[in-house]
């Protein structure tokens, strides 16, 4: 009986191997003699997620990022900066910097326990320009009851986000030589 399941394994592992190798898939050299857009050939040439350039995502030549530039980044990339450096004290839930959007988990400072605030911050282009971020703020309170409950939240709060983040951004465009 052993011996049976046991051949039954090693037929399945050997139609598994056979199935993966007769796959028809060709080397990454031989793709090359196929004829390619200029794209896929730059692709393939430069072998880069960051492109010709090497721009490095994660700290790499500012002045290659500029105004948006050559970056990755979808956006631009002193904002970007600018606004991870401002947000930090905020627990980040999610930040995709292709499309520009940092999100914030709930924070609650610990002198008012009872409020908490989350922020969502839009980069809404590649231009370091007065209109290119925008904050929102949320506010929720805990009532009587222990349930959390959204309050308005004073838009002056957002603007003076905005601000300070421009402000940095612009901070670190002098600092690069831009």
């Amino acid at each position: 009986m052993k011996s049976h399941i046991s051949l039954k394994i090693l037929f399945l592992v050997l139609s598994t191997l056979l199935i993966a190798n007769c796959s028809g898939g060709k080397a990454v050299e031989d793709k090359a003699q196929y004829p390619m857009n200029p794209e896929d050939a730059r692709k393939l040439r430069n072998g880069k997620l960051t492109g010709e350039d090497g721009w490095n995502l994660f700290g790499g030549d500012d002045s290659k990022a500029g105004e948006g530039g050559n970056s990755p980044i979808g956006v631009n990339s002193f904002l970007w900066r600018a606004s991870l450096d401002t947000l930090s004290f905020l627990p980040i839930a999610s930040a995709d910097p292709f499309g520009g959007v940092i999100l914030t988990d709930w924070y609650s400072d610990a002198n008012a326990p009872r409020e908490r605030y989350k922020v969502t911050t839009l980069i809404l282009g590649r231009a370091l320009r007065a209109d290119g971020v925008k904050v929102t703020v949320f506010k929720q309170s805990k009532d009587s009851d222990g349930n959390w409950r959204d309050e308005p939240v004073n838009a002056e709060l957002g603007r003076k986000l905005e601000d300070t983040i421009l402000t940095q951004a612009r901070e670190l465009r002098i600092k690069s030589g831009g």
